[in-house]
């Protein structure tokens, strides 16, 4: 299913969590919303879910209008931050409640219960209760109750930011795996770069509300739009100079260090003109 955002906005109070931001995201995505704390990433998926109402705008699942439609009617599966599952239900439970809502029969609910389980390999679990579980295995079963409805669109809010360091990483791999074999168009907010770039298909990167820029891991690592983005992704050092020749997609720069060769990409560039060079710690290479 694919997932298109034309120009929402959103404001709560007096600050503009959503200003104005258009992205299409493609069927069968694992597509990142990537930013810092209070950039507005969560306030976007909440709109995609239908738990906001956007002040303007359009979001469309495939050709379908979502604007109007309640969060339940979206068939969208959501997964937060805490895993929040049913503390007097089973596992087995806790995955069953969205099918129970949707009033699917007996044997019906038990085969696709037990497939969801199967596919985050929790199935041996399926009759303990959350408290018996770890975080990992607790986040797995809310991953679970998302998959069990078979949503058109999979919306993740950094699930894996109250795990510890390992886990962190055994889920994201499980992540990977899961949509691998699912192929379901997944939209996943974190503030964690090296899960985005690790993860995605496709990276919003937002700031203040907007999106400073969408494209792939190595296109915004390689070619960053503006200073935001440079200076978000990864570390790297920033030498300021004057564009003194262009020759191709090479440019020469001259800068208080000396004169410095570099690449771009869709960008305009005059002789005289002010740049900024992003050399990134990878790319050094110390000659004896």
């Amino acid at each position: 299913m694919n997932v298109s955002l034309h120009r929402l906005t959103k404001t709560l109070g007096n600050v503009v969590a959503v200003n104005d931001v258009s992205i299409d995201i493609a069927d069968g995505e694992l597509f990142f919303l990537l930013g810092p704390s209070g950039c507005g990433k969560t306030t976007l998926l909440r709109l995609i879910a239908g738990f906001y109402t956007a002040d303007s705008g359009e979001i469309r699942f495939g050709e379908k209008a979502m604007n109007n439609i309640p969060p339940n009617k979206r068939n969208s599966g959501m997964v937060f931050q805490s895993y929040a599952l049913w503390p007097h239900m089973s596992v087995f439970e806790n995955v069953a409640y969205g099918l129970d809502v949707r009033a699917v029969s007996v044997s019906e609910k038990k085969t696709r219960v037990m497939e969801a389980l199967e596919v985050v390999r929790m199935a041996p679990y399926a009759d303990r209760s959350p408290n018996q579980l770890s975080g990992g295995q607790q986040q797995r079963v809310a991953l679970a109750r998302a998959l069990v409805i078979k949503p058109d669109v999979l919306l993740l809010d950094e699930p894996l930011s109250n795990l510890d360091a390992k886990l962190r990483l055994e889920l994201r791999e499980e992540i990977r795996r899961i949509h691998h074999e699912l192929r379901v168009t997944t939209i996943y907010v974190t503030h964690d770069q090296q899960e985005a770039l690790s993860l995605a298909t496709r990276i919003a990167l937002m700031n203040n509300g907007k999106v400073e820029q969408v494209g792939t891991a190595q296109e915004l690592y390689r070619n960053p739009a503006n200073t935001f983005v440079k200076d978000f992704l990864g570390a790297a050092n920033f030498v300021q100079g004057r564009v003194k020749e262009i020759l191709g997609a090479q440019v020469t720069v001259a800068t208080q260090q000396g004169n410095i060769l570099c690449t771009f990409e869709g960008q305009v560039l005059e002789v005289g003109q002010t740049v900024t060079c992003v050399i990134r710690p990878q790319d050094v290479i110390v000659l004896k």
